[in-house]
């Protein structure tokens, strides 16, 4: 999109020189960029790369302290490569200063983390808001906006550096209003102003800086600066005296070109469905997007790209999918084969928290061994919701327990009294062996002469004098200096320690002591057991505590489809918490909307900001999809009914009737200066790929024929998924839903009866990709009765529960026993195989 707006432009204005002035610029198919999740997600459009930029700006070009050459879409595909084996990403926290505060500015009546870590700098920031925009135009100055968030490291360097500098506050007061921005809070204004900085300078990443005039159009933008000139790269002083010297005596040039480039963005990201015209067909762009995807997998470890390597949860769901419908085939045998793999192989990796649970943020190796140690809500929720459906796949029991491992993690470290679920865990803790400087992995790693201390016991029936220590180094690949490499530790942060990583089978380990494999397994669990206890001592790293719809949507998924899946009770009632903590504390039934975020206060109570942020599209499409799998995991019919309510407001909200598909924000936002559709399945999916899924299911459950919405929404996206599937594997799922229609699975029975239970567990056990679940329990007033008056044809036979697995509501013969229904579904898939 973004080349194409290139195009119109220099075919209307003429060649123009490109102009950088990012630590993000790119070359050829090189970028520079300064951290993990500080990346864009769209980093770079097809062909011609940027948008110009007045020639009066141009800087030296600079370039970053790891340059890192990776193809487009790093950070939202999961896919990358680097341009040297040395070259790793890291990111890490930040912090303020434990002393005195000299400074405070209008950022500390914030709730935001993020915001929070700035309040005490000599700049006189303020919150995105009417006040700071009345300023600059009162007083005619251009905006200078800062993004990031509180869990990226090189947002941390530039405050360090740059923002606690007393000479550039000062600098910044007088010719500047300036404005901090957190992206988590506010992603519709990071979308916009990312799009410009993507286009002008081929990359993009936070912490973002961009200058804006007075009205919010923004004429120059970039990534980090270093605080003063080192060699050819520009200091953020000499940027600043620069843009300062522009805008007194070049004013109407620099507004003018930010002009053209904001009138061509708007051109060139619009997403619009052509009149009449259908999405693509499903089973071609499916064959495309595994062909892309085997293209790119990593035979060794699994994961696409060699390295840095990211989970890539909704790549691993396609795969499952497309197996599903191509069972029969070679392809579909490779596909499962790229998911397992690849979730066994980030199972037994670094980047797994073997002692505290939970995944970590991506693995700066092809091995998964040294990690980002960063966690993130949706990674998890992501995961879970992976590992379980290999375990429906499967039957193999170490992808139940992963998943379970996840959840056992966020319970217990990301979970609020209130019910919801925080942001993210830091990257960077203070080291417990000395040292007050933040470390990235520091609570995390361990060292041999540790773990010796800690496991002195003597392992009974081994040969000679092992320990448990000699037999958890060996299983974890402990080295006595450290298992991790220079070129994966350039900055020499984990020198000496080991990264815990799964080296053996405990059959081998047990063998190669000579003990049992019960005997391992035991000492194992005791040992990790014993490493957890230590850590809890350690200095934790920064929480964030902000509590985010979108995410917790994502994690109230995990939750009921583990908890269904393994008829885990506990694991249910959790998700129901979840449920009723968006209910009570991010839902304004008053105004009919969902608030974007809540915080945790001093005294562990939820708070909000005022005014609250209104939520966006993907606020409302996570939250949605999270509630009908908690309806399918519970039979609980207030969930179902929410849904409906919330996809009413979503869709009066940000949908274009007339392009189709959805905007990420509110549209009738005269701040937003670009209405955007988001066109990517990466870290998290498009919340118009979720959408689509949402529309077709909440048909099925309400009769309401939400499926045209559906269809019209994917032929939006008709280029995209034609010809480059593999950026929206989530969408195309959905184009396959429609493409195979739904299987409704009617349970008629009496709620908590145990005939009535048996059959809902055999409907979980199977991995049925295009299903919903339905319960009857006969009343003729219930929601999905008045609903679907067919369903009142369908009722128990002979007094038992009794299952009926229908087709557009053609159904099959009523079937009572489990195993029945497991068969009924299992021809069910067969069928599928006959219809491809």
């Amino acid at each position: 999109m973004l080349a194409l707006a290139w195009r119109r432009f220099t075919r209307k204005h003429g060649p123009v020189e490109r102009t950088r002035l990012s630590a993000c610029w790119g070359s050829g198919r090189s970028q520079h960029r300064w951290s993990s999740r500080c990346f864009a997600g769209r980093l770079r459009p097809p062909g011609d790369r940027s948008l110009p930029l007045p020639p009066a700006l141009r800087l030296s070009s600079f370039r970053s302290r790891r340059d890192v050459g990776t193809p487009a879409q790093v950070e939202r595909d999961g896919t990358g490569s680097v341009s040297s084996p040395s070259v790793l990403w890291r990111m890490a926290s930040g912090g303020g200063s434990s002393s005195p505060h000299k400074h405070s500015n209008r950022l500390a009546r914030e709730k935001s983390p993020y915001l929070l870590q700035h309040a005490h700098n000599p700049v006189d920031w303020y919150p995105w808001g009417h006040e700071a925009f009345e300023k600059a135009k009162t007083e005619d100055k251009p905006i200078f906006l800062s993004v990031g968030y509180s869990t990226c490291h090189w947002c941390h360097v530039m405050e360090r550096e740059s923002f606690q500098d007393e000479d550039v506050g000062k600098i910044l007061n007088q010719h500047f209003v300036c404005i901090k921005l957190d992206r988590e809070e506010r992603p519709d204004v990071d979308k916009v102003y990312m799009t410009f900085v993507q286009a002008t300078s081929g990359g993009g990443g936070w912490p973002m800086s961009v200058w804006l005039t007075p009205d919010l159009r923004p004429f120059i933008g970039g990534t980090y600066f270093p605080p003063r000139d080192q060699g050819r790269r520009p200091g953020f002083i000499t940027v600043l005296t620069r843009i300062i010297d522009q805008w007194q005596n070049n004013r109407p040039s620099l507004e003018s070109g930010g002009e053209k480039i904001l009138s061509a963005l708007k051109k060139g990201t619009s997403i619009t469905a052509n009149g009449g015209e259908g999405p693509p067909l499903a089973p071609d762009v499916a064959d495309r997007c595994f062909q892309q995807l085997a293209h790119s997998y990593e035979e060794e470890y699994g994961g696409f790209r060699e390295a840095p390597k990211f989970p890539s949860p909704v790549n691993l769901m396609f795969l499952m999918t497309f197996w599903w419908t191509n069972r029969s085939t070679s392809e579909g045998l490779e596909a499962l084969q790229m998911a397992t793999h690849t979730l066994r192989m980030m199972a037994l990796g670094g980047i797994h928290d073997h002692v505290a649970q939970g995944f970590h943020r991506y693995s700066t190796d092809s091995s998964w061994h040294v990690p980002h140690f960063e966690k993130m809500l949706y990674d998890q929720a992501q995961l879970a919701v992976a590992y379980i459906t290999a375990f429906q796949v499967s039957g193999e029991r170490l992808f139940a327990d992963v998943a379970k491992d996840v959840l056992q993690y966020v319970s217990r470290d990301l979970s609020d009294q209130s019910g919801g679920f925080y942001s993210a865990e830091d990257a960077d803790s203070v080291p417990a062996w000395g040292g007050q400087r933040k470390r990235e992995g520091a609570f995390c790693v361990w060292t041999a002469s540790e773990i010796r201390e800690l496991l002195p016991a003597v392992v009974e029936g081994s040969s000679g004098t092992t320990t448990q220590a000699d037999v958890f180094m060996h299983h974890y690949g402990v080295k006595e200096h450290g298992n991790v490499t220079p070129e994966q530790d350039p900055h020499g942060e984990l020198q000496g320690h080991n990264v815990l990583i799964i080296r053996y089978s405990l059959e081998l380990t047990a063998a190669h002591f000579g003990v049992s494999l019960e005997k391992v397994v035991e000492l194992l669990t005791s040992a990790r057991a014993r490493l957890a206890e230590v850590r809890k001592v350690r200095p934790r790293p920064h929480l964030d505590t902000k509590m985010l719809a979108s995410w917790n949507g994502l994690m109230l998924s995990a939750f009921a489809r583990v908890g269904a899946v393994l008829g885990d009770k506990a694991l249910l009632e959790r998700a129901e918490r979840v449920a009723r903590f968006l209910k009570e504390h991010l839902w304004d039934a008053e105004r009919q909307m969902i608030l974007r975020s809540c915080y945790r206060g001093d005294h562990m109570d939820v708070q909000h900001i005022s005014p609250p942020i209104a939520g966006f599209l993907d606020d409302y499409a996570f939250v949605i999809c999270g509630l009908l799998d908690l309806y399918e995991a519970t039979m609980q019919t207030e969930w179902l009914v929410w849904a409906e309510e919330l996809q009413l407001r979503q869709d009066s909200l940000f949908q274009d009737e007339q392009g189709g598909g959805y905007f990420c924000s509110d549209p009738k936002d005269d701040t937003i200066l670009l209405q955007l559709k988001e066109d990517q399945d990466g870290a998290e999916p498009s919340a118009n790929s979720v959408s689509a899924s949402n529309l077709l299911r909440l048909s099925s459950f309400t009769g309401q024929d939400r499926t045209q919405t559906s269809l019209k929404l994917l032929a939006a996206f008709s280029k995209k998924l034609t010809q480059v599937p593999i950026s929206l594997p989530e969408m195309v799922r959905a184009l396959m839903a429609h493409h195979h229609t739904l299987t409704q699975i009617v349970i008629c029975g009496q709620k908590g009866a145990a005939d009535t239970a048996a059959l809902l567990a055999a409907a979980h056990t199977i991995f049925l990709p295009f299903k919903v679940l339905m319960f009857v329990d006969g009343d003729p007033q219930s929601f999905l009765c008045q609903r679907l008056p067919t369903l009142m044809s369908m009722s128990q036979q002979g007094g038992a529960a009794t299952a009926y697995v229908c087709q557009d509501f053609r159904c099959s013969l009523p079937v009572t026993d489990p195993q029945e229904l497991r068969q009924l579904l299992l021809d069910r898939t067969a069928a599928v195989q006959e219809d491809r």
